[in-house]
């Protein structure tokens, strides 16, 4: 056998091994058995037609920030934020990790996969920052138009479990989720900071 041949097959038998491996396995630092807990629990949304049934329901847009942030803005880096489905019910309450106000969509052909967890405070419930997860939450900051108000200020840390995202698992954007090209997908800039 070739040296040539031996290589390639080394090279078929490690993307065997490792090239499905799971989010968890991209980032091992920041994925803890807290985050491998909450990934976990939230699997089930998967399926959007469950989290619809659990209360949280669709902003329909696919939003995404094409420039960083800059002076006044929250320092977003230039990506997507994905399908937004909210459970107004849990908005107010007392922080819970593993419940969400948000769970976070990607549009994949004609299916939506789960990409992200959201915890959403908004400043008339939390003048102070809330942290979770060890992580202070973003904010304050403006409505994200047109999905939301701008008037509804909020806090909110958002938390990358089932795709890599260059920015970082605590990143509000992930550079590489991009909207598609259609009537529900907006393109917006960073929010601005706002007094809480």
């Amino acid at each position: 056998m070739r040296v040539e041949g031996v290589g390639i097959m080394v090279l078929m038998v490690a993307l065997a091994c490792f090239g499905n491996a799971p989010v968890d396995a991209q980032n091992p630092k920041e994925m803890t058995p807290e985050l491998q807990k909450l990934r976990e629990a939230l699997d089930k949304y998967q399926d959007p037609i469950v989290a619809v049934h659990d209360g949280y329901l669709s902003t329909v847009g696919c939003i995404e920030f094409p420039v960083a942030g800059t002076e006044g803005q929250l320092p977003y880096a230039a990506g997507g934020m994905g399908v937004h489905f909210l459970n107004m019910g849990l908005i107010g309450k007392a922080l819970d990790s593993l419940q969400p106000q948000v769970l976070i969509y990607e549009p994949v052909g004609d299916s939506l996969q789960l990409v992200a967890a959201e915890w959403f405070v908004p400043t008339q419930v939390s003048r102070a920052r809330p942290t979770l997860f060890g992580r202070p939450f973003d904010g304050p900051m403006e409505g994200h138009h047109p999905v939301m108000p701008e008037a509804l200020h909020h806090w909110d840390l958002h938390v990358w479990l089932w795709k890599p995202n260059p920015a970082g698992m605590f990143s509000p954007t992930n550079p590489a989720l991009q909207c598609p090209a259609r009537a529900y997908s907006f393109q917006d800039k960073a929010p601005l900071v706002v007094a809480p």
